[in-house]
């Protein structure tokens, strides 16, 4: 029994002591809930910053024919999508200046990688066509995957030279039967502000070192058709337009038999065997409204000369949403999507097709 004009015995101290312990506990437990709800869940890993790139070339890993990977894959390409071919190491040969990077050359017999890892193009007919080289691939791995998996195979791929550990992108992409492009860093008009990275391209650099920039950007990877000055949104302006730096970078592409897609619309179209000018740059603005508005051109640019080009230059999610569902509709529109190899001249030359079935036995 309490005392009369007493303090409560202890007992009573302790309990309500231990009752504000808990409601304290409760209160900093739920406020921590509420803080973790309103993050949300960890952001994934993205590609390294440019400027933390290794000098070197990543080392080129050719995917085995029994790991490549499926998962992600439309029902309808997951079992039956044409293959690109792995890099051969017959079209390939040692870098002079990076050690463990290889260089692409034109076979013995042959051979070139304009056509052995071009994308497979419906026979030629009298509908307008059309093809998508989207850039952007690499810098972000998020990104990349979904671009791989939520556009059609025909839809040609630019990966950035700065990719980070690209090879698993690549092999997706090998799966899906897209043919990639590698980006070279070649100096845009608005150099600085936009800027292509430490292995930049530019028009004031030293002479040599935009060949060894070249040779280092080559070196990034194997297996690509060809390449282009598209970059993470940028299209090289001011390095294109310079005769007498841009021409001798489009000699030793086509003396190691990969192709060139100049992204800058207007511009002449490359004095190569195997070369193609942008038409339509499709995602300025990124908005929904333009993007559609762009891809209409497109198609007209394709009725009024029997092809055209376009360029996406970032893997975006309105983006991507947005080619999938034009996509869809292209042949009730009388089109037809073709990978950008499929518009360069001469056509590549068929080759042999691996498909996933072939693979899986």
């Amino acid at each position: 029994m309490a005392r009369k004009g007493g303090r409560p015995p202890a007992t009573s101290r302790a309990m309500r002591a231990l009752g504000w312990f808990w409601a304290a506990t409760l209160i900093v437990l739920a406020g921590g809930a509420g803080v973790l709800q309103w993050l949300g869940p960890p952001r994934p890993a993205t590609a390294t910053p440019v400027h933390l790139q290794a000098a070197h070339p990543a080392p080129i890993v050719t995917p085995k024919e029994d790991a490549a990977p499926t998962a992600g894959l439309a029902p309808d390409r997951a079992g039956a999508a044409a293959l690109i071919h792995p890099a051969d190491a017959a079209l390939l040969e040692p870098s002079p200046t990076y050690p463990g990077g290889m260089l692409p050359r034109i076979a013995a017999d042959g051979r070139m990688a304009m056509h052995l890892y071009a994308a497979q193009a419906e026979p030629p007919d009298a509908r307008p066509r059309v093809a998508l080289l989207l850039s952007g691939i690499g810098m972000s791995e998020t990104d990349s995957i979904d671009a791989i998996h939520a556009t059609p195979a025909q839809v040609s791929l630019a990966v950035s030279p700065y990719a980070f550990r690209p090879e698993r992108l690549l092999a997706e992409a090998r799966v899906a039967g897209h043919e990639t492009f590698v980006s070279l860093p070649l100096e845009p008009d608005r150099y600085p502000i936009d800027d292509p990275g430490n292995h930049s391209m530019l028009t004031g650099n030293a002479p040599g070192v935009n060949d060894q920039r070249l040779e280092w950007a080559l070196t990034r990877f194997a297996g690509y058709v060809g390449a282009t000055g598209a970059l993470n949104g940028m299209r090289g302006e001011r390095f294109g337009a310079a005769t007498e730096l841009m021409a001798p970078v489009l000699r030793e592409l086509a003396s190691r038999g990969v192709m060139y897609v100049d992204p800058r619309p207007g511009a002449p179209p490359p004095p190569l065997d195997a070369g193609r000018g942008v038409d339509v740059v499709i995602d300025e603005p990124a908005v929904r409204t333009e993007i559609e508005a762009n891809l209409a051109k497109l198609e007209q640019a394709a009725r009024d000369h029997g092809s055209a080009l376009g360029l996406v230059g970032m893997p975006r999610p309105v983006t991507l949403d947005r080619i999938a569902a034009w996509a869809s509709t292209l042949a009730s529109r009388g089109l037809v999507l073709v990978p950008v190899s499929a518009l360069a001249q001469p056509a590549p030359k068929p080759v042999p097709r691996l498909t996933a079935e072939k693979q899986a036995g």
